[in-house]
């Protein structure tokens, strides 16, 4: 990465079917050998899913559970006289959406057994109850954030 200056946002096009931004975010991300019509079509299917049980819209859902799994804050490593502090910071917006994403990815990868697209909606579903990995690994950092408040001064 450039230490001057960052490089420019690229725009991401909405999705086909839902003409939704953060969907066709999440598709990127979930894209693996740059198979993306196989990404749309698992979680097109964990939509409908989501739809079939909970008899709301996908999208809501999907919003809802990004929404929960959020973080304000995490803590960045910071060296300061030979000695390494965790030091709490707020996160940007743009950093915020994408560990929201990547950590509900993350834990319906893990989950056991089931398709992708079952893992996906149950991990949308327990995430928009405020339940679920995704939830307790924001928990976890927010936790550690203030566990370390005590280091705040040394923000940069």
């Amino acid at each position: 990465m450039p230490r001057r200056s960052s490089p420019p946002k690229r725009e991401v096009a909405p999705d086909v079917k839902y003409n939704n931004v953060r969907v066709a975010m999440f598709i990127n991300r979930m894209m693996r050998g740059g198979k993306k019509s196989t990404a749309q079509r698992v979680l097109y299917d964990a939509f409908d899913m989501v739809e079939e049980r909970s008899k709301r819209d996908p999208i809501e859902i999907f919003e809802q559970a990004l929404r929960n799994a959020t973080p304000v804050l995490e803590v960045k490593p910071r060296r300061v006289g030979g000695s390494t502090y965790q030091v709490p910071v707020e996160v940007s917006p743009d950093r915020a959406l994408s560990l929201a994403m990547r950590w509900l990815l993350a834990s319906a990868r893990a989950r056991g057994g089931r398709s992708m697209s079952e893992k996906l909606a149950a991990e949308f579903m327990d995430a928009a109850n405020g339940q679920g990995s995704a939830i307790k690994k924001k928990e976890d950092t927010h936790r550690m954030a203030e566990a370390n408040r005590a280091f705040a001064h040394y923000r940069w």
